[in-house]
């Protein structure tokens, strides 16, 4: 079903940096660093970070490196128990100093994004939410790094500080200025990002609803399994609620109408842009995945606030 692609409606709530919505400016996400920035981080003292939120050096320093057989003079402390108990051998654990933690974006760049009626389309959305991350990764002292499906591209290496994030705004200002002419999926870019992680990365995938149907439920057990990861299912006003009135719309073969009004075109309406973001949602939440829909009319910062939830069951 083709879908309605004109310039943007602007608003009084559009500030001037926005640029026209259908592609995003350097200048519109550098101006992001405030909102993302201006939310509460680590609180600092005399000796560093305090509280609970994290910081780039976290519990006692250290990070669990591998297991040995234990020998005397190691600290019983240590003890792999279940390794212990699994061979009927003492082993002890290793630890070495804990890095930086690694904050990675993974852009999905179909051509479903590059479509929007209101505000902004939803390939912009995605370079602004991807720029918000950036900066939070900035404020908390986290390496930022980036990538998207292709199988040419190198992703953007992780890089600390603004000189990091800049790095990674500049990549989602290309990528999101037109479909890139060569788009391996978000299947290739989840693989890509699993080599990458590391326990403690955090992860946030920007991504059509479409495209995560092709994304094997398996493959989310094991990025869970490195850290934490979020997903920002970036949709259209026109797509959740569009009106039941007869609209037209330009397609390549001329120009169409569609009558919402009528019950068996809504349904199928429903079926073919409502329906999946709903999977989405339930499936990721399934395989402990923080997960939140960000249209492309709303506050690109408005899904921070899940950097910061403990999901149900967490220990």
């Amino acid at each position: 079903m083709a879908k309605k692609i004109s310039p943007p409606v602007p608003t009084k709530r559009q500030a001037p940096a926005e640029g026209d919505g259908v592609r995003p400016t350097l200048a519109e996400l550098l101006a992001l660093r405030s909102a993302a920035q201006g939310r509460r981080g680590a609180r600092r003292g005399r000796y560093g970070p305090a509280g609970q939120a994290p910081s780039p050096v976290r519990g006692r320093g250290m990070e669990y490196a591998e297991s040995r057989e234990y020998v005397p003079g190691d600290d019983v402390r240590h003890i792999d128990w279940r390794l212990t108990a699994r061979t009927g051998r003492a082993h002890t654990k290793l630890f070495q100093a804990e890095r930086e933690r690694l904050t990675l974006l993974v852009a999905d760049t179909s051509a479903a994004l590059y479509v929007g009626t209101r505000v902004r389309f939803k390939s912009v959305q995605a370079a602004r939410a991807g720029a918000v991350a950036a900066w939070a990764a900035v404020r908390d002292g986290d390496r930022v790094a980036a990538l998207r499906g292709s199988l040419r591209e190198a992703p953007v290496p992780p890089g600390a500080g603004p000189r990091g994030a800049l790095r990674v705004l500049d990549a989602l200002v290309r990528w999101y200025a037109a479909p890139p002419a060569e788009d391996a999926g978000l299947g290739v870019a989840l693989d890509h990002a699993a080599r990458l992680l590391r326990p403690g990365s955090r992860l946030l995938v920007l991504a059509d609803a479409a495209s995560l149907a092709a994304v094997p439920e398996r493959r989310w057990a094991a990025l869970t399994a490195h850290g934490e990861v979020t997903v920002l299912l970036l949709t259209d006003p026109l797509e959740t609620a569009p009106p039941a009135a007869l609209l037209p719309f330009a397609t390549d073969a001329g120009r169409i109408e569609i009558d919402l009004g009528d019950a068996a075109v809504r349904q199928r309406w429903r079926e073919t842009f409502v329906v999946p973001v709903q999977r989405a949602e339930q499936a990721l939440r399934a395989r402990r995945v923080r997960v939140a829909t960000l249209p492309g009319d709303a506050p690109s910062e408005q899904w921070l606030a899940l950097w910061g939830h403990r999901l149900a069951g967490a220990a």
